[in-house]
């Protein structure tokens, strides 16, 4: 780790999730900030975390409306928020109004830590964006706008590479269907325009693209650019 600790805010009214993501997240290095509730995460966000943990059930204010502030005071926090199994409305929205990633408990340790890195170097990579995208066989020119996957140039129509370019721009970031839809075409709302595109993007850049390594599927929310290598 870097020698000055990374905070991280975890914003969660259970005692023993929270010792859990103490004891945890202490062990890799990270200086671990608490908050029980929404009115202590507001008054801690001076502290200046580097990243926060959201559960979206708080007892005093709703979770989508403490994120929507949190938001409102730092644009750039990577924020990643914990939900119930199955509240896929919950998640897509968290999402929507600006959080990075979602993790549903219960979680493994090893798999948030995975989720706090992406949303880490996703942050660095939108601050300073790199003009070659790299990622298994995959990669991506941004500037010359060409794609290969291992020595193989592919060939996308216009449409395609401006998918790519979105999911390459948040490469590690669960992406709406929402806000792909909006990005790609502003008037359009129905998802299965999307899909067309996915499956056909799917189909030139990996290898079996009905097990796809590269353009994952979060069912029911959007999409997921394996990240970065």
């Amino acid at each position: 780790m870097n020698a000055t600790p990374i905070k991280v805010l975890v914003i969660d009214d259970e005692p023993p999730i929270r010792k859990l993501l103490r004891m945890g997240l202490s062990t890799q290095g990270y200086d671990i900030l608490e908050a029980s509730n929404g009115k202590i995460a507001l008054e801690m966000l001076g502290e200046g975390p580097a990243l926060i943990i959201l559960d979206l059930g708080l007892p005093d204010i709703q979770g989508h409306d403490l994120l929507r502030m949190i938001r409102g005071r730092n644009e750039s926090v990577p924020i990643v928020v914990l939900s119930s199994r199955g509240d896929e409305a919950g998640k897509v929205q968290a999402l929507d109004l600006g959080a990075d990633d979602y993790l549903t408990k219960p979680f493994g340790m090893d798999e948030l830590l995975a989720r706090l890195r992406a949303a880490l170097r996703h942050q660095l990579q939108v601050q300073g964006e790199r003009p070659v995208f790299r990622s298994g066989d995959l990669s991506v020119d941004l500037v010359r706008r060409i794609v290969k996957v291992g020595d193989k140039e592919i060939k996308l129509s216009p449409k395609e590479y401006d998918l790519l370019r979105v999911l390459v721009q948040h490469a590690g970031k669960v992406l709406t269907h929402r806000f792909l839809l909006k990005e790609l075409w502003d008037e359009l709302t129905d998802a299965q325009y999307l899909r067309v595109y996915v499956r056909q993007l799917r189909q030139k850049i990996e290898a079996d693209s009905e097990r796809p390594q590269f353009v994952l599927t979060e069912t029911g929310i959007g999409y997921r650019l394996r990240a970065a290598d």
